[in-house]
């Protein structure tokens, strides 16, 4: 059954491709394969347990530094990529399509978050059940977006994707931390940024088996603990760290309540 609103693919921009693959073939446990991109150069794709549920790619000219992505599925592309600029963002790549892929947009919000929007392929149905899941080893288990202003988000991201926001978590000086539901699904929530240099954007948290076992791998591997181990609400654990790239990720063990 399809469900707009909800997250379909992930992809990491970096400027080294193989050094991210062992990176991440390490600490989640992804295999890779080959599948023709944009005008015919390769696109490797990020395996789960054999599943696609992202991709690796290098961007010629790419100015935002090495950084995750999500793909949002929607019914019209065009539509949602003018609705994104009506309300102040950007279309940084206009709707195009993508053979066996689906028509996609790179967009930025008013506030600076940069996601895709995607229609995707017949062949491409059913990711949002794989990508995106609360319990499956390897796929993104929470998309947590930081802003400056979550009172901004919330609207946008409801007329844009349908997200709503029926629970919120008090953090003190922080403010809430309002949690996002597509339907009766939760995928994850929106907070305000501690601090102006705090980057605005998603921070996507992968399902691996034990975050604290991860933390020499991530060392070992290049990349750094910025965040964690700790537990979260809900009976997880969570590291959040830089790779080896400079891309900024999370890792989550356990199951959530």
């Amino acid at each position: 059954m399809t469900t707009y609103g909800m997250p379909i693919w992930y992809e990491l921009i970096t400027p080294d491709i193989e050094k991210a693959k062992t990176f991440y073939g390490d600490i989640v446990g992804w295999t890779t394969t080959s599948f023709p991109g944009l005008g015919g150069e390769p696109y490797t794709i990020w395996n789960a347990d054999g599943a696609g549920i992202g991709g690796v790619v290098t961007v010629p000219d790419w100015t935002s530094g090495p950084t995750w992505l999500a793909y949002f599925h929607v019914a019209d592309v065009d539509a949602k990529s003018a609705d994104v600029a009506a309300a102040g963002g950007k279309i940084l790549m206009p709707a195009q399509d993508i053979p066996m892929v689906g028509r996609i947009a790179l967009v930025e919000d008013a506030q600076g978050v940069l996601f895709y929007l995607m229609r995707p392929d017949p062949a491409m149905e059913g990711h949002e059940n794989v990508s995106y899941s609360a319990t499956k080893l390897g796929s993104c288990s929470w998309n947590e977006l930081v802003v400056p202003d979550q009172k901004k988000a919330l609207p946008f991201y409801k007329d844009l994707l349908g997200w709503v926001s029926n629970e919120a978590m008090p953090m003190g000086p922080m403010g809430d931390y309002s949690f996002l539901d597509v339907g009766d699904t939760r995928i994850g929530a929106v907070m305000d940024r501690s601090a102006p240099e705090q980057p605005v954007k998603f921070i996507f948290y992968f399902a691996i088996p034990d975050v604290d076992a991860a933390v020499d791998k991530v060392k070992a591997g290049g990349g750094s603990i910025i965040m964690g181990p700790m537990d979260v609400p809900g009976g997880q654990r969570i590291i959040l760290c830089i790779d080896p790239t400079g891309a900024s990720v999370g890792f989550v063990s356990g199951e959530r309540a």
